[in-house]
């Protein structure tokens, strides 16, 4: 067994007990076990006496300080993916694995010189994007803020962060409210696509619907280029129709007047369901004083992740990118 399959199916098999106990979903009781887990104990009074000493025996069984926190994170993640099979809900979506280790590679390549950074993302989620990218910047000083609107995951991500020990902070709220953090060196975000249902709080926000609710995708973004300090790097994984829809017009004004465009890196479209679910990733730096343009933007289609020898070759061809536009950056 790898240490992942042990991981997990110590999260798998106890969260199971704690379903039964606690009359929960599943996704609630992965929750609790891995709080469970991170404090060594049973937490939940209502556990009976018999599946107490069940839980502990489980529990004592493993030493997460024996484990790397990828292989932490993957095995949580793997339990909270079966979580949301059963539970879902259209904002129930974590970002492929594939994904989130090929963002965490970007962000570590454009924030190279950085000793410190303060990183947020505004839909958090789990926390599995936020804590692949932490766990792929070892030698920086890092102060993280997750937010989420969801309680659930937000419990979830709080978990997962704990099992891993990284100090997020984190925010149970609307993202699109005013928000509690300090501005961000780097923004990372699966943008949450659709309509945004307050349309009094939409109306504060330049790129608001003329008519009817407004794209939340859209204010995601504004909101986020506004809690970025000036050449700060914001990193969106993003839906290919954005710049095709009837407000994309308002979209592109607004990421000329207050952004540069790095980089546009489209996924393969054999890692979705169909060409309308297809994503990329969007590199953005917010204008400042010694901000400039790249010469030529990082435009760039993916080959499948699994070909390891051609991603090798297009990470080699960012690095030579990057190399050559970094005395602007």
């Amino acid at each position: 067994m790898t240490p992942i399959e042990r991981l997990f199916t110590l999260f798998d098999q106890t969260a199971l007990i704690l379903q039964e106990e606690l009359q929960c979903t599943y996704l609630e009781a992965v929750a609790e076990t891995g709080e469970n887990v991170f404090h060594g104990d049973v937490l939940q009074e209502e556990v009976s006496e018999l599946n107490k000493k069940r839980l502990k025996n489980e529990y004592k069984q493993i030493q997460l300080d024996r484990f790397t926190n990828e292989e932490v994170r993957k095995a949580f993640q793997l339990a909270v993916l079966k979580g949301m099979k059963e539970h879902t809900q259209p904002h129930h979506q974590m970002t492929p694995d594939a994904v989130s280790l090929f963002m965490s590679y970007l962000v570590g390549q454009f924030t190279a010189n950085h000793f410190a950074l303060t990183i947020l993302d505004p839909a958090v989620g789990t926390a599995n994007l936020l804590t692949a990218v932490l766990n792929h910047l070892p030698r920086k000083q890092v102060k993280s803020y997750g937010i989420d609107v969801d309680d659930l995951l937000m419990k979830v991500a709080y978990v997962n962060a704990n099992l891993q020990k990284h100090p997020v902070h984190f925010f149970n709220q609307d993202s699109l409210q005013p928000l509690f953090v300090d501005h961000a060196d780097v923004v990372i975000c699966d943008l949450p696509v659709g309509y945004y249902p307050n349309d009094d709080n939409a109306s504060r926000f330049i790129l608001k619907g003329e008519s009817g609710h407004s794209y939340a995708h859209h204010l995601f973004i504004e909101q986020s280029v506004h809690y970025t300090k000036e050449g700060g790097y914001l990193f969106f994984l993003i839906p290919n129709s954005l710049f095709t829809s009837d407000q994309a017009p308002q979209l592109h004004a607004f990421l000329k007047e207050h952004t540069v465009i790095q980089g546009l890196l489209q996924l393969p479209l054999s890692m979705f369901k169909n060409e309308q679910a297809a994503k990329s990733i969007f590199i953005l730096q917010k204008k400042g004083i010694h901000v400039k343009a790249p010469k030529k933007a990082l435009l760039i289609e993916l080959p499948k992740f699994s070909n390891k020898q051609a991603m090798k070759a297009m990470m080699h061809k960012i690095d030579e990118w990057l190399a050559t536009e970094k005395k602007g950056l």
